[in-house]
């Protein structure tokens, strides 16, 4: 194998659950140029991979005679594809990419094209398989070993960055908040974050809050800050994704719900405390640091699993993977919303004390 292309066009942290399958094939085949393609926005993830030879972008609502153009340019320009996206459109990009490909097939009518145009193809599991597992059934089909391991890197002009941020030494002790998703239905209620972080102050450890640049989440994380401790850090929308990895693997903890940076801190190994509401922790469970099992997480219920607790919200609902309860992605998750902050606090309390 001399050039292999991975497809991954979906979200940030579906492009973060796929590097264990990118480090497996850098194992696999260490001379080869890996190759990987996302959707425009979410390459920061990726940057500073060492498994990463190129990365290719491309805008999921671009114009056809762009798209024709773009396809033009990925004909037969690889040993080997592979798809990580069960979709018609990732499919697609593979099996033009190299005349070897592989890819995930899920079930349902118009999937049979799929299984003929794949060299090769694995049943996808959306329901009781984690992400990382998933993926790594396709080096499996491959016949290439699997290694079970999220990579997060930086580079070296984003540790200085961050040094420049933070009005206080970096190993002074600190703890990172991610408090905004990107979806309103995994939020946390405003008051528990206020509370946490007063009793982190008692602690003795500084809070540093992460967040990206979209002004409506600057201004709650804003918001939240001006009733936080005095010492606070607001670092929202002033880190690239790379500057936030090198910042969470010098924290004494984190805590977030279910996003992408939630995911890195999980993978870099600092005690992580996951806020989970509707959504499944069977599949989007953050990977504990060192986890070998394939799959980390049970359906229901509050779970340790090495570096990371995952706190559930209660509920007979839960998890009920749906869109809130209103079933937008603006409405509020009650079970989110009635976590009790003291859950989170006896979490972090077994680590920082």
């Amino acid at each position: 194998m001399k050039k292999i292309l991975v497809v991954i066009t979906r979200r940030i942290g579906d492009v973060l659950l796929s590097t264990p399958l990118i480090r497996s094939l850098r194992h696999a085949y260490p001379d080869a140029a890996i190759h990987v393609l996302v959707f425009q926005g979410t390459e920061g993830i990726l940057q500073g991979n060492p498994d990463v030879d190129r990365i290719l972008t491309v805008n999921p609502r671009m114009k056809l005679r762009t798209h024709m153009a773009f396809l033009k340019g990925i004909w037969r320009k690889y040993d080997l594809a592979v798809s990580v996206v069960p979709g018609d459109r990732p499919t697609l990009y593979a099996c033009i990419a190299a005349a070897k490909r592989i890819g995930p097939v899920a079930e349902g009518s118009g999937q049979a094209w799929k299984r003929k145009w794949l060299t090769k193809w694995v049943h996808f599991d959306n329901l009781d398989t984690h992400t990382v597992t998933m993926n790594l059934r396709l080096a499996v089909a491959l016949g290439i070993p699997p290694i079970h391991e999220v990579i997060v890197g930086w580079k070296p002009g984003e540790e200085e960055r961050v040094r420049e941020l933070l009005p206080f030494d970096q190993d002074e002790p600190y703890v990172v908040f991610h408090p905004y998703p990107m979806y309103a239905y995994k939020m946390w209620k405003r008051e528990a974050w206020v509370e946490l972080a007063a009793h982190l102050e008692g602690l003795g450890h500084r809070i540093v809050l992460t967040g990206g640049k979209d002004p409506e989440e600057s201004a709650y994380v804003s918001g939240l800050v001006a009733n936080f401790p005095e010492g606070t850090v607001n670092l929202a929308g002033k880190l690239s994704l790379g500057g936030v990895a090198y910042l969470l693997s010098r924290a004494r903890a984190y805590v977030g719900p279910d996003t992408a940076v939630t995911h890195m801190a999980a993978a870099l190994g600092i005690p992580t405390v996951a806020l989970f509401g509707p959504s499944n922790p069977v599949k989007w469970g953050p990977w504990p640091k060192g986890c070998r099992e394939d799959n980390p997480y049970r359906l229901r219920g509050t779970q340790k699993v090495n570096n990371v607790i995952l706190l559930q919200g209660s509920g007979d609902c839960v998890p009920c993977m749906e869109e809130g309860c209103e079933r937008n992605l603006q409405s509020d998750s009650a079970c989110l919303q009635n976590l009790p902050t003291i859950d989170v606090i006896e979490a972090l309390d077994g680590w920082l004390k």
